[in-house]
């Protein structure tokens, strides 16, 4: 499925926008504060129902207007098309619909459009905290592996009902063992999910960075569960149940887990210069979108804001190939129009963003 039209209301600048005849490849273009990343913003709020630029959606919402619209026709490969729209308010308020029936929570409007975004931000990957890393692992197994929201629902209400007995301090062994046994079964499976979505990820990744940048195809991914390598997770909390009750909070447990990317045995994220960086956080968002199609034959919808920043033109190109290849669909935005469309294999759709307003170029 991938979007053939897409109609905005009142997200930022973007007052009334409708692109019809969406392509694989579609380059926004013009200058800074024109609109163009708040095109792809619009088509992460369809995917997510919330921004990828701020926590809170009321600045999303153009200043004049006291909810914000997207609206998308989503089309497969026979022709059939599939309507999406989001609608959220000032207030918070969230109202979705996908092919005409509601739709309760943003996972499930996630499931009909996984979306990845590559921009300034996701260099967090790579120097942010565990938890944008563990955020990047969970976007991949939710949408490969069937049984891991479930199971991740029942580990965090697990985990948040213990947390809350721990912080009360005067609790009975019997009283803690009890959400214990959910915390151990759910936290085992989700490590298992994970360990099984990182081998086929990282083979895809090291095969990717080769292609981008040979000299950064040995850099290294390892998963740390959260917990002793050499123990089962019942060990690990029976092991901190006194630093728990201590402390009020769980110690050990998926939640913890990490991902640590290693050059020659050196932190990725210290030692890399910002182009390299770029292109190794290039190579994760891009290997995740290889397994979701190759998995679920789902292709990913890819926003990618602002490519031929750091990245010279032997390496813009080879994030173009790449890109062009997969099964995948992708709005790239840039400063000219030769930014992106010289190193495209095909000519893309192009359009130039300007005071909010769209042009379709070609």
């Amino acid at each position: 499925m991938a979007l053939g039209r897409l109609d905005i209301r009142a997200v930022r600048n973007l007052v009334g926008t409708s692109l019809v005849d969406l392509q694989a490849a579609n380059v926004f273009y013009g200058e800074n504060g024109g609109g163009k990343t708040s095109v792809l913003e619009s088509v992460f709020i369809l995917a997510m129902a919330r921004s990828f630029r701020s926590a809170q959606i009321k600045p999303v919402i153009n200043h004049a207007e006291d909810e914000c619209v997207v609206f998308g026709e989503l089309q497969g490969p026979s022709g059939q098309k599939t309507a999406v729209g989001v609608r959220r308010n000032r207030s918070g308020g969230f109202e979705a619909k996908v092919g005409g029936s509601a739709v309760s929570s943003a996972s499930e409007l996630a499931e009909n459009m996984p979306v990845q975004v590559i921009n300034a931000q996701s260099f967090e990957l790579l120097t942010g905290s565990p938890v944008d890393r563990r955020r990047y692992l969970d976007w991949g197994v939710f949408h490969v592996e069937q049984l891991y929201h479930k199971a991740w629902r029942r580990f965090q209400r697990s985990i948040k009902q213990r947390n809350s007995l721990l912080r009360h301090g005067k609790i009975s062994s019997a009283e803690l063992a009890s959400w214990n046994q959910e915390f151990i079964e759910t936290g085992e499976q989700i490590d298992a999910l994970r360990k099984a979505y990182l081998a086929q990820l990282v083979p895809s990744f090291t095969s990717l960075l080769e292609r981008l940048s040979p000299g950064l195809a040995a850099t290294e991914v390892r998963y740390r569960r959260g917990w002793d390598a050499k123990s089962n997770l019942g060990e690990a909390l029976e092991r901190s149940e006194k630093a728990d009750r201590e402390q009020g909070f769980t110690h050990v447990g998926p939640q913890r887990a990490d991902l640590k990317l290693l050059l020659d045995g050196h932190d990725a994220g210290a030692t890399l210069s910002r182009g390299q960086q770029k292109l190794v956080v290039c190579a994760l968002k891009l290997a995740q979108g290889q397994v979701l199609g190759g998995q679920r034959d789902l292709p990913c919808i890819y926003l990618v804001d602002d490519l031929p920043s750091e990245l010279d033109s032997e390496h813009c190109q080879r994030v173009c190939e790449v890109l062009s290849e997969l099964p995948a669909q992708v709005f790239l935005t840039c400063v000219e129009p030769d930014d992106i469309a010289r190193h495209w294999p095909e000519q893309p759709a192009m359009f130039h963003v300007e005071h909010g307003a769209i042009e379709r170029i070609a």
